[in-house]
């Protein structure tokens, strides 16, 4: 079953003209051709729809209406999903190469959760680092007590237990799923080599106060309120040693 899988990728956007055409392009020119592509656009206004029409033959399913927000707009895309697995890649991050999605094929067999590196890249398109959060070399539920350690663009779930984002969340909801994903999953698979390209920025950038107290929540409803507190001074510290080294940290 799993020799040729076939790949859901879901794009969520709207109102984002500037960036959306380089997501659309680095999934329709996969060299692997067991995708399922789904655009959902939140009625977008600014000429996006305009850009996504332009790539209409090569788009499983186009979905535009309002929303209740990105992740109500993602369980839009996930309800219509029917791939073996599901990756979330919303407008302006891209796959990493032509050939991502054949590499992880080759490495899937078996796998409920198929997981890579992301490069960082700016509003130019160009790589400016790696995540401050180093990909684990094996992953489970608890993989994530000491912060988001795989970025959400790069991280692939079967999509049998993949659940809805739960909609309580506003920025974090991605994170919740994942665990509740991995918390399901027998075999992650670690496939050794970048699969995503990053658009820094971002509305938990926008609102990151706010982001860290839902974190902090959903971390505290899996790990327990004393581990929790425990795992983010650990958090907190290792921060501290990255800014000395780096400055300033982008996830």
């Amino acid at each position: 079953m799993y020799n040729n899988p076939t790949f859901s990728i879901i794009t969520v956007v709207y109102n984002n003209v500037r960036d959306i055409e380089h997501t659309l392009k680095s999934v329709v020119s996969q060299t692997y051709k067991h995708v399922e592509y789904i655009v959902i656009d939140g009625l977008s206004t600014d000429g996006t729809l305009d850009v996504i029409e332009k790539y209409r033959p090569q788009i499983s399913v186009i979905l535009s209406e309002k929303d209740n927000g990105i992740y109500d707009a993602m369980n839009k895309g996930l309800a219509l999903a029917t791939g073996d697995y599901v990756l979330f890649l919303n407008s302006g991050d891209e796959l990493y190469s032509k050939e991502t999605l054949a590499n992880l094929a080759e490495v899937s067999e078996g796998a409920d959760i198929i997981y890579g590196e992301t490069f960082l890249i700016n509003e130019q398109r160009e790589i400016i680092g790696e995540r401050r959060h180093k990909v684990p070399a094996y992953f489970n539920w608890k993989s994530f007590r000491y912060g988001m350690n795989i970025c959400h663009q790069a991280i692939y779930i079967k999509r049998a237990i993949a659940e809805p984002y739960d909609l309580q969340y506003k920025l974090c909801a991605d994170i919740d799923w994942v665990i509740k994903a991995a918390k399901k999953s027998s075999i992650a698979v670690n496939a050794h080599q970048h699969v995503a390209r990053y658009l820094v920025g971002g509305m938990s950038k926008q609102r990151h106060r706010e982001s860290l107290k839902e974190r902090y929540d959903i971390f505290q409803k899996y790990y327990g309120t004393i581990p929790n507190l425990f795992n983010h001074f650990i958090i907190a510290l290792k921060m501290i040693v990255y800014r000395i080294k780096n400055g300033n940290p982008e996830d």
